[in-house]
């Protein structure tokens, strides 16, 4: 495989690290050497999103890291707030090198896709140097079209292939909700799936979860190999 999955959002705290820690988890069950990046972790202490990862998959080496910054802001502020040099050559050099190292790596987005990275580059600029292919999580609520639209039309514009749409704590208790995967799907063209609520359960559950409301056609495409399934 070796072509990484970017999994980015539309905005921060969309779900990008449950949906992350699924997938890895998930391909490791496979028995594919799958190891999770991200690229910079702000806020830390105590958000690490990494060991979330790690945990989830009960690896402490399913996941790394690049640069953590303690200031929870766009990596490229929080550098600049906490004194500290970040540059973009350093992200994207740590990100291909781990990737070499894993037969499915898998790039967490911090934020959305414009959150100033370093420099003058933000998070698209990572995806597309990586020419990882992206998987977009969302909201499911009222407001997601919009989002979703350009983020995805942001990719596109950039060349960046799409695996699909994830609608992250799908309920279904709104018109808006129960409409917005078929409507996203009409907008965009590309595949769309929900995962429902799930709150209160450790890294472990979480990702299992992930992994179980995901249909074992949406993975293989993700994965762009049909000899998986979803067990």
């Amino acid at each position: 495989m070796n072509v990484p999955i970017a999994v980015v959002g539309t905005d921060t705290g969309v779900g990008k690290t449950v949906v992350t820690a699924g997938l890895t988890r998930w391909l490791r069950d496979q028995g594919v050497d799958a190891r999770a990046i991200k690229p910079a972790q702000t806020g830390f202490p105590p958000d690490d999103d990494a060991g979330f990862v790690a945990e989830a998959c009960g690896d402490p080496d399913a996941a790394i890291c690049c640069r953590y910054l303690e200031p929870p802001l766009a990596p490229r502020v929080a550098a600049a707030q906490s004194g500290d040099e970040l540059t973009y050559e350093s992200i994207l050099t740590a990100c291909r090198e781990t990737i070499t190292e894993a037969e499915q790596p898998l790039v967490e987005g911090i934020g959305g896709l414009r959150v100033p990275l370093a420099g003058d580059h933000e998070v698209i600029d990572l995806v597309a140097d990586l020419e990882a292919t992206a998987l977009v999580v969302t909201r499911s609520g009222l407001g997601t079209l919009n989002h979703t639209a350009l983020s995805v039309e942001a990719l596109e514009r950039r060349g960046v292939d799409i695996a699909g749409i994830v609608c992250n704590e799908y309920a279904g208790a709104t018109v808006a909700e129960r409409t917005n995967p078929a409507e996203l799907e009409r907008m965009t063209g590309h595949d769309v799936t929900t995962v429902p609520p799930l709150e209160d359960e450790p890294p472990r559950a979480l990702a299992e979860g992930v992994a179980d409301a995901f249909s074992a056609a949406f993975l293989e495409r993700i994965v762009a190999d049909d000899e998986l399934t979803q067990p």
